[in-house]
């Protein structure tokens, strides 16, 4: 590795190694402080060691093959392979140095299993046990458990991961050590985020049509702030490109001229060029007259309009008139 260079130093080498148009790429996900920094530390560096720029890109090397390892087995996993291929001491610095500032989320050794194989391993478990876990996962995996969960558990698990706020990391020990299985990185002291309305809207968002159907119209009754709440997450103004020509023109019946114009004011091109393709040509030009006259508008007269529309494609939906596809039964066969 190497040394005495400082870490903004060896990022600097390390941009120069790769050339404008990778460090360009690199820049992209900076911020712009970093970005000062480390343009002023390029600036700064005269002629590079051949050696430090080897030692740099070997050190840059070994750290994400030790970040892989971290995430596919854990700090013990890690550790193992880079003392055999490295030898002890220096896979120790590498370790220390990643755990220094890596943190691996709570349950991240579950993420790569199946579905249905860890199902078998926390169904028989309490609903708000059930509901941390799936609060960590990624939403396509919670939503292939929740939607596998008994119909009664369901509505409750998902209740549960709405009103989640934060968790002490002792629990999170605590339910780890339930499912059997070894902690597979170093647990920040601080307190840890998951659950929430957005984390269970984007949950419900793949789940199939009757699962979320049975877990809002119990949610309902339960708790109807919430359900409310939940359903208009569920479906944003934007998310109208994903319906099919038919379910527009159906949707368009029902809306309000002025309430269509008021939308469209604040919404992209995507969106506005999918309704006017379902319109005639004399309607679409009529509303592209009508969004022109109305000048400036207020962003909560346009929010409250867009809503309006979104109300109106989910009475839709739930009365079976439109489809809007989600999850992984809601192909659709004509």
């Amino acid at each position: 590795m190497a040394r005495g260079l400082t870490g903004k130093q060896k990022a600097a080498i390390l941009l120069i190694s790769l050339g404008p148009e990778v460090s360009a790429q690199i820049f992209k996900h900076l911020k712009d402080e970093e970005i000062e920094q480390l343009t002023l530390e390029i600036a700064n560096i005269g002629k590079v060691k051949k050696e430090d720029k080897e030692g740099i890109i070997s050190e840059f090397h070994d750290l994400l093959v030790a970040k892989e390892f971290i995430s596919s087995g854990g700090i013990d996993y890690a550790k193992e392979i880079l003392e055999k291929a490295l030898g002890n001491q220096k896979a120790i610095d590498i370790i220390n140095r990643l755990t220094a500032t890596l943190q691996v989320k709570p349950f991240d050794f579950i993420r790569k299993t199946d579905p249905s194989q860890l199902l078998n391993f926390i169904q028989s478990e309490h609903p708000q046990t059930i509901a941390l876990i799936i609060a960590y996962l990624a939403p396509d995996q919670a939503a292939a458990i929740l939607s596998a969960l008994p119909p009664e558990r369901q509505a409750d698990v998902a209740r549960r991961i709405a009103i989640m706020d934060r968790t002490s990391p002792e629990v999170i020990r605590e339910v780890e050590r339930l499912l059997e299985r070894k902690l597979s990185a170093v647990v920040s002291e601080d307190f840890t985020s998951a659950g929430g309305l957005q984390n269970i809207v984007e949950i419900l968002n793949r789940v199939d049509r009757t699962t979320e159907k049975t877990i809002m119209e119990s949610l309902e009754i339960q708790d109807p702030e919430m359900a409310e709440e939940i359903k208009r997450l569920m479906f944003v103004f934007e998310d109208i490109v994903q319906l099919d020509d038919r379910a527009i023109q159906q949707v368009l019946r029902e809306v309000d001229s002025k309430d269509l114009a008021l939308a469209l004011k604040g919404a992209s091109e995507e969106v506005s060029a999918k309704v006017q393709r379902n319109m005639s040509k004399r309607a679409a030009d009529m509303l592209k007259e009508e969004i022109e006259y109305m000048g400036p508008v207020r962003l909560r007269d346009v929010e409250d309009a867009q809503q309006r529309i979104v109300n109106i494609i989910r009475k839709l939906e739930e009365a079976g008139e439109i489809i809007v596809a989600r999850g992984g039964g809601d192909e659709i066969i004509v």
